[in-house]
């Protein structure tokens, strides 16, 4: 029996999943439109490369076991169970008060040429201070640096201001 290229699993970054299975790629897109971007060199090179098929599932709002044992089964592997994992605040909190913002910073620019807002925005979060909020304006749901911020001990909101332009914001937990 042939050793598979790639075990495809929740953690499997999305570059290593199309560079694995080429055809995998406009299924993906076809299943989180959202990574139609992905025909994009520099995000294919950025977004692709930090993020996993977990967070993909998180930014197109699907579930993750249905995603990974979807390709699993177009390459050839046995279908899994996973737990949940990463829950996404899409209600308001109590803690949100727009008077509260103390920076603010548009990652769509940086993205469009090729650029990580992680560590930026990393660095920006440690300087936030209990009472002060962080907002982030993203063209999709930004699962690797909610995650980041999760580990920070950060909370977060997502607010959906249209089908690409996404409010987050943090605060410290």
């Amino acid at each position: 029996m042939e050793t598979p290229k790639l075990i495809i699993s929740p953690k499997t970054k999305v570059l290593q999943l199309i560079e694995a299975y080429p055809q995998l790629e406009d299924m993906l897109i076809e299943y989180v439109p959202t990574f139609r971007k992905l025909k994009n060199p520099i995000l294919r090179n950025t977004v692709a490369k930090i993020t996993t098929l977990q967070q993909a599932a998180t930014i197109g709002n699907v579930k993750v076991e249905e995603l990974i044992n979807l390709f699993r089964g177009v390459v050839g592997q046995d279908a899994v169970e996973l737990a949940d994992e990463v829950t996404l605040n899409t209600t308001q909190p109590d803690w949100y008060d727009e008077d509260r913002i103390v920076n603010s910073l548009d990652i769509r620019p940086m993205l469009n040429v090729g650029e990580q807002p992680v560590n930026q925005v990393v660095s920006d979060l440690n300087k936030l201070k209990p009472d002060e909020i962080y907002e982030v304006i993203a063209p999709f749901i930004p699962a690797p640096l909610i995650d980041k911020a999760t580990s920070l001990n950060m909370a977060h909101w997502i607010e959906r201001k249209g089908t690409e332009l996404f409010l987050v914001y943090f605060c410290r937990k």
